[in-house]
């Protein structure tokens, strides 16, 4: 299948308006688990109205607004899209997003980067979420695999841009600072499927299985945004506007109703940041890693 750099990197988005309400925002949390203990004081200001000094909305609700859609899978793109994988999700907050409102996402790619004919390539998609009023709200840099698209730069006229700078491994034999254990609820999957991604693969077993897995799975940004909430508890004493970016890789699957327990390391000299992983408890496994947080 022949993917075009240029025509890549020049292709436009149409810019995504997108109107959410409160529902949208205590959903979006609930379906990460927030209110499991109805005595969590923490998770009322996400999932409930009434709390003092009103609803707020989770900053990872960033990663389902403004969203262009499955574009890849267009044919003019040239992209093996069955072979492909969401690698990583960086994430920059510019401000706490409001619990409802009208926003717009901007889209474009910033990097083709070939990393060989055995080895595939790696795109990177940036999407600005946009306030009406034109404010930046959130820069989001979604790092995708394209396992069936290496060596396309060998062909005449094409090219290959410098890699995005990596995310650092967490340290190796040293305990981490904060624990933190997520308890995933079994219809997780089915719940955050309502944000918008109704890939089959994380409700159907029947789809699970032709894919490989042994059940459906749990999306990859639901993760994220599990790892964002253990940020958040943990380095940020429950204030989520506190957080300001958050970088992480994908490294396996999460199913629902397993346990995520994410491990979160200080850098020495900078108070604000952090470096994490999370593993399933079950099956011992780091499902994400790489990770990088800054608060404010």
């Amino acid at each position: 299948m022949f993917m075009d750099y240029h025509h890549l990197k020049s292709r436009l988005f149409a810019p995504v308006h997108q109107q959410y309400a409160e529902r949208d925002a205590m959903l979006y949390a609930l379906s990460l688990g927030l209110g499991r203990d109805p005595l969590d004081a923490a998770s009322l200001p996400f999932t409930y109205e009434g709390t003092e000094g009103g609803l707020r909305a989770l900053p990872t609700l960033a990663v389902v607004l403004g969203y262009p859609g499955f574009w890849a899978r267009e044919p003019d793109t040239g992209i093996d899209w069955v072979r492909l994988l969401h690698g990583e999700q960086r994430v920059r907050w510019h401000q706490p997003l409001p619990a409802s409102g009208s926003v717009v996402g901007v889209s474009r790619i910033t990097r083709l980067t070939d990393k060989g004919p055995d080895k595939g390539a790696v795109l990177v998609t940036e999407r600005r979420l946009e306030s009406q009023a034109g404010e930046l709200l959130a820069t989001l840099e979604q790092v995708t695999f394209l396992r069936g698209n290496g060596g396309y730069s060998q062909r005449a006229g094409q090219a290959s841009d410098e890699p995005l700078r990596a995310l650092q491994p967490t340290p190796e034999g040293q305990a981490p600072d904060w624990c933190y254990e997520q308890a995933i609820r079994p219809e997780a999957a089915l719940l955050y499927r309502l944000m918008g991604d109704y890939n089959p693969l994380h409700a159907d077993p029947a789809a699970a299985r032709k894919a490989g897995f042994e059940r459906p799975i749990l999306h990859g940004l639901a993760s994220y945004g599990l790892v964002a909430w253990a940020v958040v508890r943990r380095c940020a004493g429950g204030d989520a506007s506190r957080l300001k970016a958050l970088d992480i890789r994908f490294a396996a699957p999460v199913y629902p109703g397993e346990t995520l327990i994410t491990e979160i390391w200080r850098v020495p000299s900078y108070p604000e940041k952090f470096q994490l992983r999370a593993r399933v408890a079950e099956r011992g496994v780091v499902a994400l890693s790489h990770g990088y947080a800054e608060i404010l």
